[in-house]
Order: C-alpha cells, then structure tokens, then sequence
C-alpha cells in the first residue's frame, strides 16, 4: 500500500524559546483538538481524514530532554527525511519556531528548489538573538543564508526591527506585513513552484490565537489564513504549524485553531480544496 499523502510529527520541543516555555506541550494537545468528537474528520473540501491513504501519524521526535543543540536538530531532521524519502508530506506539529530550520534542511535534500510561505506576526530573521543563533527568532536568517529556499514570502509581520529589514533586504525576503495586507497585497504563488508552508500561530491576532507565548495585536483572522491555504495552486510538500503554548491556552481554543489548520493542510496535500474557492 503507497504512503499516506500526508503524515503528522510531532516535535514537543521549546527549548529555544526567548521568552516563555511551553510549546513543547502543543503536538499532544493539536492532536487530541483533531480528533475531538466535538467535530469531525472532514474538511471544508470534504476530504475524510480518517480514510485510508490521507493522512498518517509517525509520532513525535523523542526530543526527551536534549537541551539546545545540534543533537535536537539533527533528531528533527532525520524524522522529517525518513517521512520524504517514504513518499509522504510531513505537516509538522511544533513546538517553538527554531524547529523550522532543521525541517527545511531535510526537505532540502529531496526537493532543493523551494518556495517558503510564511505566517508570522515576526519575520525571525533576526542574525543571532540574545547570543543564540538557533533562537527561535533566527530560523529564516540560518534557512535563507544557506540556500535552503529560493523564495521567502511573509504574511501578517507585525514586529520589524530595523535589523530584521537589513536581514529581509539582504536575502531578498518578499514581506506582506500587516499593512499592506490591509490594503489588498496578496502572495503571488505560481502553479509550478514548490511550497513549504510555515505557519506560526501568532500570525494571527489574539483575539483568535490567545495561545501563543509572543502575542501580537492586529493580526490575521482565521479565515484569512484559511484562505491563502486554500488559494494555493503549487505543490504543497510539506508544513510546520508552531508556537501553540497550551499553558498560556487554558480553553484549548488556539490548540483547536491549529487543528483546523492541520485539517485544511492536510486536504491541500491530497489536493482537496472547497468548491467556493476561485
């Protein structure tokens, strides 16, 4: 039997974290939001989740208690490869940010010419912070510097420093902030590109994403990032959904916005998408 088109890893690590810890607890709780009886396995596009061939589960990376290290990211970037080279996607279920730097190095090696779609309320490109360069403020500053895209967009940026736009300008990084988001600027994404999506839960305003450690007023709607999701006509080989803090989440609210997200993504990758769409 193939390979599931899309598989779940989970990866319960936040040690890079700058401010506070606990998205380490997300995967677990992003799962038990997925499959609540609360809802079901459909998606908008009505694919059914729970049919064979759609999506599979390989766990979580048993980060145990590795600290900060290139033996964390190492274990991140085996698990992520095994679930390619196997012929399936992995929609990865983080933890803190840092995760997406060893995630896009396995994708690298089996497909070198990517575009990276990115949902922040904060670029992360920051060269090294607060003395860390594997900071979850760094992963784009350490995935573009060694060529691991060759296009960077980001949607829902908020929080540019002015370090960050020297960063952005010098790896050509495409950003849609808030702004102009506001005014009607979209991602142009083409048919024929190769899609990483890299969706950080905070890129969305509290008010819908109360659950994260760095929240950040005036973001993106549920919806809105429904959309882009849904919009996508490239390839979508893979996706990390991060930054869930489930002990700043006590409803499970954020914790069930990221399952809608996985669900939808998921639907994407076996190329199910709503009607309505245009």
């Amino acid at each position: 039997m193939p390979p599931a088109r899309a598989t779940l890893l989970g990866i319960p690590y936040d040690a890079a974290s700058s401010f506070k810890r606990g998205p380490a607890l997300a995967p677990a709780r992003i799962r038990e939001a997925l499959w609540s009886p609360a809802g079901n396995t459909w998606t908008e596009g009505l694919a059914d989740l729970s049919a064979p061939g759609v999506l599979a589960d390989a766990g979580d990376v048993p980060v145990g208690d590795m600290d900060h290290s290139a033996q964390v990211r190492r274990a991140i970037e085996e698990h992520a490869e095994r679930i390619l080279v196997a012929g399936s996607r992995p929609i990865s279920l983080g933890g803190d940010h840092s995760v997406s730097y060893p995630l896009l190095c396995a994708v690298h090696r089996t497909h070198p010419t990517i575009t990276i779609l990115h949902v922040d309320a904060h670029a992360d490109l920051y060269d090294e912070f607060e003395g860390d360069r594997f900071s979850h403020a760094c992963p784009f500053a350490r995935i573009m510097e060694e060529g691991l895209a060759t296009r960077l967009v980001q949607v829902g940026i908020r929080t540019l420093t002015r370090h960050q736009r020297e960063q952005a300008d010098r790896f050509g990084v495409e950003i849609i902030d808030m702004r102009a988001w506001a005014a009607g600027r979209r991602p142009s994404i083409a048919p024929d590109e190769t899609v990483y999506l890299s969706l950080d839960l905070d890129g969305l305003d509290p008010a819908f994403a109360p659950g994260v450690s760095h929240p950040e007023p005036g973001g993106l709607s549920v919806r809105e990032v429904l959309e882009l999701i849904h919009g996508l006509r490239a390839e979508l080989i893979g996706a990390d959904v991060v930054e869930c803090n489930p002990a700043v989440d006590p409803t499970g609210v954020t914790a069930m916005v990221g399952a809608k997200f996985v669900k939808e993504i998921a639907a994407v990758m076996n190329d199910v998408r709503p009607r309505s769409t245009p």
